[in-house]
């Protein structure tokens, strides 16, 4: 193979003559420098022409893509965040309903309503047909919030609304424990009434101002209704005694006591003995001498007592 070099520096042209193997490789080598060049002016077209952006456009890109993951990141928290709020104040209303029920529950006793009317242990019983939305079923956060800022007044009003009742309730049952009902003698038999009669010591007429119980000595005495025992001692005509004052201007005394169980100050419950029959002052035999004051007059216990069977 022969290979003509021209050139001014030459003077006349050279004649290069290659061998068959110095051809092959020169030919090796022309076809890689040619290649080479090809793959780097196309590699540089392309990078400025073939796909439409700019090296400076994707460094642009990735600032804006580490944005964006850091703003994911943000709103991730955030989420999560707003999902343990969610879940404390899920919890405090659980809590509160908890509470409710237990209320409930106890409103259903003092009132002696039936288990099966208000069951706070049961899920309330519901029902209707199916009806889709207007707006649409998909449930935001902050329709959930404000869903639990409505329940949670709601919360509020009933806790109000039961607490009432459960003052109304009590008080209903506290003036109906203090207010005197009842016989104040478990065994024996009444054996004089409230207002004129012989006295039995002075044969003339007197005023009885409470009612006498017959008995057997020892036989317990009781209280008719809550209080506070007032006096427990000895009192002229009266022998030992014991007086309870019930509020709302309510007392009762129990007198000729053989002995009194209650000292003053004590705090008593209807249907508490507080004394045992006996015959001490101004007695025949072993009896009760009741009495019942409204506002510090006496008044017919007769009536009080007749209450217990209404």
């Amino acid at each position: 193979m022969n290979v003509v070099i021209f050139g001014k520096g030459f003077g006349k042209p050279r004649q290069i003559n290659l061998s068959g193997r110095s051809a092959s490789a020169l030919s090796v080598l022309i076809a890689g420098i040619l290649g080479s060049a090809m793959f780097s002016a196309g590699y540089w077209y392309s990078a400025q022409t073939g796909s439409g952006i700019s090296q400076s456009e994707v460094a642009t890109l990735s600032e804006e893509l580490v944005v964006q993951k850091s703003k994911i990141q943000e709103t991730r928290q955030e989420t999560e965040d707003t999902l343990d709020a969610l879940a404390i104040r899920i919890g405090q209303m659980n809590a509160r309903v908890i509470r409710l029920d237990a209320l409930g529950r106890r409103l259903t006793e003092m009132a002696d309503l039936e288990d099966g009317e208000f069951d706070f242990d049961s899920e309330p019983a519901i029902g209707g047909p199916e009806e889709p939305d207007p707006t649409g079923s998909a449930v935001a956060v902050p329709e959930v919030l404000t869903a639990m800022a409505e329940l949670n007044n709601q919360l509020n009003n009933r806790e109000a609304q039961l607490g009432a009742l459960e003052t109304v309730i009590w008080n209903q049952n506290l003036s109906a424990r203090v207010h005197p009902k009842g016989r104040p003698v478990l065994s024996g038999w009444m054996s004089s009434y409230f207002g004129r009669r012989t006295d039995p010591f002075t044969g003339k007429p007197a005023n009885h101002q409470g009612v006498d119980f017959a008995g057997k000595a020892g036989a317990e005495i009781i209280a008719v209704a809550d209080g506070v025992v007032t006096w427990s001692s000895d009192r002229y005509g009266f022998g030992n005694m014991v007086e309870i004052n019930h509020g709302n201007g309510y007392s009762t005394r129990y007198a000729h006591n053989e002995r009194n169980l209650v000292g003053i100050g004590d705090e008593v419950h209807k249907g508490q003995a507080v004394a045992l029959m006996g015959d001490t002052g101004r007695a025949t035999g072993p009896n009760l001498h009741f009495e019942v004051l409204k506002n510090g007059q006496r008044v017919n216990p007769v009536t009080f007592i007749r209450q217990a069977d209404d």
